[in-house]
């Protein structure tokens, strides 16, 4: 037994130096929950909640004491414990993220008393490597926007991804003419994702697709708002591009009605934010059930990077086949110290993909010198 002794949180945060945004919003500053649960011989683990950094710690002191003096070795338990206690305000939304926090630093703990990588946990990694794309291209107030796109999506193909996802919801023809551009600038066999944050309406979703499908999109991600389950099955149903979405849902009950409503081709939970490992390998397992590809989302520091990478590296690909259809991971690029500076290791690009860790736990730490730098107001 290795007893539970500490649930630590640290809110982290940095200003910009370039601010930008996207359909619903804009970034001057990142800010992001760490948590870092530790038994009482001194090792611990980190996880990290996706959500308002404030709102999450909230939530996990709200649920650290139901698991202090309990057996980290015990992560599913751990799990249904705290989700009980919060059950009719853990559905959904920021509290599961919290509980999504905590049990991701419970497996990176329980692979280090282990001695195993968290995959190894998961039942095994399918593969050494997976693959990766290039997130960024959001807006900013460049005079000519079109041509920064584009440049910025040929340097991501540049440093090596075979993949990228640009930003749309600035409007339909404005979207096209991006698209467009972006396209043309990395070449027919780079795949290319849109994603919208839910910006439109079905009608003008669609009309995006009519204007794009030539421009050979691998997903639209998020068209519509995420409860517009209709919506989105109406929109799969009419579109020749696939659709994506999930980053704004939560636990597998949520990933249910998601899918019974035939709304994805692609599904894309937050491992920070829909219920952790424990609850992930559940929605990994559903969305086979329903045969959608799962493509996780991610958005943070290294340690939900490194969540990402081990997760998706034990799923099972659908369908099955000698040659395996292609699965990606989500690599942020835009300026972000607290991904970059704070946690370690980094993760080379190579080829298109990224090496899975098979250091102990989730193979990745923080630098606490730097920790202190980053906590406070955004510096």
């Amino acid at each position: 037994m290795s007893t539970i002794a500490r649930v630590e949180t640290f809110v982290v945060s940095q200003k910009l130096r370039h601010p930008f945004h996207f359909s619903q919003w804009g970034f001057d500053h990142r800010a992001v929950c760490l948590v870092r649960v530790t038994a009482d011989d001194g090792r611990y683990g980190w996880g990290e909640g996706y959500g308002p950094a404030d709102v999450v710690r909230a939530g996990v002191e709200f649920f650290a004491p139901l698991i202090l003096g309990g057996d980290g070795l015990r992560t599913g338990a751990l799990w249904q414990q705290m989700h009980a206690r919060g059950h009719d305000f853990a559905r959904r939304g920021v509290l599961l993220a919290a509980l999504s926090a905590i049990d991701v630093a419970l497996w990176d703990l329980k692979g280090k008393i282990l001695g195993v990588p968290v995959h190894m946990l998961l039942g095994g990694k399918r593969s050494d490597a997976v693959s990766v794309y290039a997130t960024g291209m959001y807006f900013d107030d460049e005079p000519n926007l079109t041509a920064r796109l584009a440049t910025e999506a040929a340097g991501y193909v540049a440093q090596g991804f075979h993949a990228v996802k640009m930003k749309v919801g600035l409007g339909v023809e404005a979207d096209a003419v991006n698209v467009r551009a972006v396209r043309a600038a990395i070449g027919p066999a780079v795949k290319l994702m849109i994603d919208s944050n839910h910006a439109f309406s079905l009608r003008e979703a669609l009309d995006l697709v009519r204007r794009v499908e030539d421009c050979a999109i691998t997903w639209f991600e998020e068209p519509l708002a995420p409860d517009d389950y209709e919506g989105y099955r109406e929109l799969r149903r009419r579109s020749s591009i696939p659709i994506a979405a999930g980053e704004c849902e939560y636990g597998v009950a949520g990933f249910h009605q998601l899918f019974g409503a035939q709304a994805v081709d692609i599904a894309q939970p937050d491992i920070c934010a829909c219920g952790g490992f424990t609850e992930g390998q559940r929605i990994a397992a559903l969305a086979r059930a329903h045969s959608v590809a799962v493509t996780p989302h991610c958005w943070g520091t290294g340690i939900g990077f490194a969540a990402g990478l081990h997760f998706l590296s034990t799923i099972d690909l659908l369908p099955g086949r000698l040659r395996l259809p292609e699965s990606f991971l989500e690599m942020d690029r835009t300026e972000n110290a607290l991904r970059d500076e704070l946690t370690q290791p980094r993760y080379p690009v190579i080829a298109g993909r990224v090496t899975v860790p098979d250091a102990p736990g989730l193979g990745v730490e923080v630098d606490l010198l730097r920790l202190a730098d980053f906590s406070g107001p955004a510096k």
